[in-house]
């Protein structure tokens, strides 16, 4: 149910409802005109949250931040948890150090389902030796190949080598 369906105040126009007050404590089943009257004592309005229920379940409660939070749960939901690119750059005369730092934050990316892209930068004269770049990209297919397969080899693209890992 979106924030947009939900019968509020007067557009409820059934003869009794099961409420449920502003503390969120339930009152039991009441006439719908007085529980219209405990929501205009309290200053908030009577919201009907589940109108399949039988008889329907109403809350006391600030509409405008029911709308504004039922968006919000509206807008999580629509993100998607599906595989996104990660990417690992590394150089082709990588030091030691920092690429274990980056296999171990590829297998982190890897584990999490997501693919990974690792890009391989040449500078200046490195252009002149891509077997490095090719050498670096070997190492971290071969060392991530437990959990993951490669689904786009290592090519040159302008400066950059490229390779495509996936999860297996």
């Amino acid at each position: 149910m979106t924030a947009r369906n939900f019968r509020v105040n007067r557009q409820i126009r059934i003869p009794e409802v099961r409420l449920i007050d502003q503390d969120g404590n339930q009152v039991g089943v009441v006439r719908t005109d007085e529980a219209r009257r405990m929501a205009e004592a309290a200053g908030l309005d009577l919201v009907e949250v589940a109108p399949q229920a039988a008889p329907p379940v109403c809350r006391i409660l600030d509409y405008g931040k029911f709308k504004y939070e039922q968006r919000k749960k509206e807008q999580r939901g629509h993100k998607t948890h599906s595989s996104q690119l990660k990417e690992l750059r590394v150089r082709p005369m990588i030091d030691r150090h920092d690429l274990e730092y980056r296999l171990k934050q590829g297998r982190t990316f890897l584990e999490e389902g997501h693919k990974v892209q690792v890009v391989c930068v040449f500078k200046g004269r490195q252009m002149e030796h891509p077997e490095h770049g090719l050498r670096v990209m070997d190492e971290v297919a071969e060392v991530l190949s437990d959990i993951s397969k490669i689904e786009s080899p290592p090519r040159m693209m302008g400066r950059r080598m490229t390779m495509l890992l996936s999860h297996r």
